[in-house]
């Protein structure tokens, strides 16, 4: 269901993540059963990012609907879980699911979206 490409050298709990996804394609009723994860550094994030949206700057997930691939950027995991004061862990968790609401066809392009997908976020994470 969930394949994970680490490219950091972090350890990362794909027991976890795994079973995130699983949760949310069933919950979700979703047609694909498939995603793909990469877990990726600013360097390769920024590259990205430029490429596909334009930004020359690093972010936190890219997903790509086609295909069902998403894409983090560890290191602006561990900046924002450190804004936050929650661990690197869950915010991983958390940005995971935001990349699987992205999928979903959600978008948080105006302040009311990316609000509204982070109530989301929070509400589907609290129900795991």
């Amino acid at each position: 269901m969930l394949e994970v490409n680490n490219l950091t050298k972090q350890k990362i709990n794909c027991a976890k993540l795994k079973s995130a996804c699983a949760y949310f394609v069933k919950f979700y009723k979703m047609p694909w059963t498939e995603v793909s994860l990469a877990i990726v550094d600013d360097k390769i994030m920024q590259q990205l990012n430029k490429r596909y949206r334009g930004q020359n700057k690093a972010t936190d997930v890219l997903s790509f609907g086609g295909v069902n691939e998403i894409i983090i950027d560890y290191e602006q995991i561990v900046r924002q879980a450190a804004e936050t004061k929650t661990r690197p862990a869950s915010e991983l968790l958390f940005i995971f699911v935001h990349g699987l609401l992205h999928l979903l066809g959600d978008d948080d392009k105006t302040e009311a979206g990316r609000l509204r997908m982070i109530k989301k976020g929070q509400d589907f994470i609290a129900r795991l």
